[in-house]
């Protein structure tokens, strides 16, 4: 089964133990082999990929731009290079560099791909293109089911 993420970059450290057991229990779930499909952004879609790799599936990247790892800020790296050289597939899409626009793109694939998105989202409404509860909104207009996933003491940094 082919299972999308989308999630919030922000979390803060001490929950994140919390939402992967959430993320591991819904994958768990669905008693199938797993393509986890992500764009490895720091926070809720690398703890999904671990878990996807953790439960024996595979993680397919759509990276949004050309640039997209070097706008990663340098603590975040070394997660980012560990989990792509884990990944099956990589998909590059053709933006020069990163952005909304450039994270919209990459969620439209993303979406079109899957047949369920994890959502690790707090219900907060969207506040601009290309956040987690943009995907979410796209993913319900386009019939993609949703498992949300905020389990009790998550939380984001301000």
């Amino acid at each position: 089964m082919r299972v999308g993420i989308t999630g919030h970059s922000n979390l803060v450290p001490e929950c994140v133990p919390a939402v992967q057991a959430a993320i591991t229990e819904a994958l768990e779930r669905l008693g199938t082999t797993l393509v986890g499909v992500t764009c490895l952004a720091p926070g809720a879609d690398q703890v999904f990929a671990r878990a996807v790799l953790a439960l024996g599936g595979e993680v397919e990247v759509v990276l949004p731009a050309l640039d997209y790892r070097d706008r990663l800020k340098p603590h975040q790296v070394a997660d980012y290079d560990e989990l792509r050289a884990a990944a099956t597939v990589v998909s590059v899409l053709p933006h020069m560099s990163s952005g909304r626009l450039a994270y919209v793109a990459a969620n439209e694939r993303m979406l079109a791909s899957v047949e369920l998105l994890v959502a690790v989202w707090d219900g907060v409404p969207a506040q601009g293109k290309g956040g987690t509860a943009d995907v979410v909104e796209q993913a319900r207009a386009s019939g993609v089911p949703i498992e949300v996933v905020w389990p009790d003491g998550a939380r984001r940094k301000p």
